[in-house]
């Protein structure tokens, strides 16, 4: 077996629980609903969506964030193409990434369209209006070497307290240095280390309201050049 591949169990509500860091991959209150607050509305998204506008994440989990971001991009009626890459180090297994992706229905069709393609083991999609990229791997290192630049990141690790290696200070200015002028971050957590270490990098950062039962998340927004 590939250490590296994601170990789960399955909370009740179909919700999958990382075995490695004991944490859900989503909300167990709305994982649908979390990420339109946390990702879409932290980022100030669909409004800034354009032709080539290019989303990152570190830690790519189920696709949850893919998908929702494609679904808005589509409803928004967006022109041209939607830019996604994700930073994973332990991928899901493409039927464990079906089977979370099942409970979201309003997901369903978007969700049927990529499954065949997460069957066949890609790590890089390219669709009329959309071309991802799944970077393995540890971020610490592949971020480094990267040579693209996001307009909007979503820093969605598991917990600060059970992934630190994810919310390195380091980590956070290599998604500085790798973030467009004018570019947003946002993330479902408030650690105060976090904050500091996205504000060190150079982003200015603020404590917003968060979802569900956190009452805090954090966005982060680079000036111009």
């Amino acid at each position: 077996m590939d250490e590296r591949k994601a170990e789960l169990e399955w909370r009740e509500g179909g919700v999958p629980v990382s075995r490695r860091f004991d944490d859900p991959y989503y909300s167990l209150e709305n994982g649908l609903e979390e990420t339109r607050h946390v990702f879409l509305g932290g980022n100030d998204l669909p409004e800034r969506f354009r032709d080539g506008f290019h989303v990152a994440e570190l830690g790519f989990g189920t696709g949850l964030n893919l998908l929702t971001t494609l679904a808005e991009w589509r409803e928004a009626g967006t022109l041209g193409v939607l830019r996604f890459t994700s930073f994973e180090a332990f991928p899901m297994a493409a039927d464990d990434m079906i089977r979370a992706q099942a409970g979201f229905a309003e997901l369903a069709g978007i969700a049927a369209e990529l499954a065949g393609h997460w069957q066949a083991g890609a790590r890089e999609l390219r669709l009329p209006d959309l071309e991802f990229q799944l970077i393995e791997g540890d971020a610490r290192e592949t971020l480094r070497t990267w040579e693209g630049r996001a307009d909007s990141w979503y820093l969605d690790g598991f917990s600060p307290a059970k992934n630190p290696e994810l919310w390195e200070p380091r980590l956070m200015r290599e998604v500085f240095e790798h973030t467009a002028p004018d570019g947003t971050a946002a993330s479902y957590t408030a650690a105060g280390f976090v904050r500091q270490g996205l504000q060190d990098a150079g982003f200015a950062v603020s404590r917003v309201p968060g979802y569900g039962r956190k009452r805090h998340m954090t966005r982060a927004v680079k000036g111009p050049s």
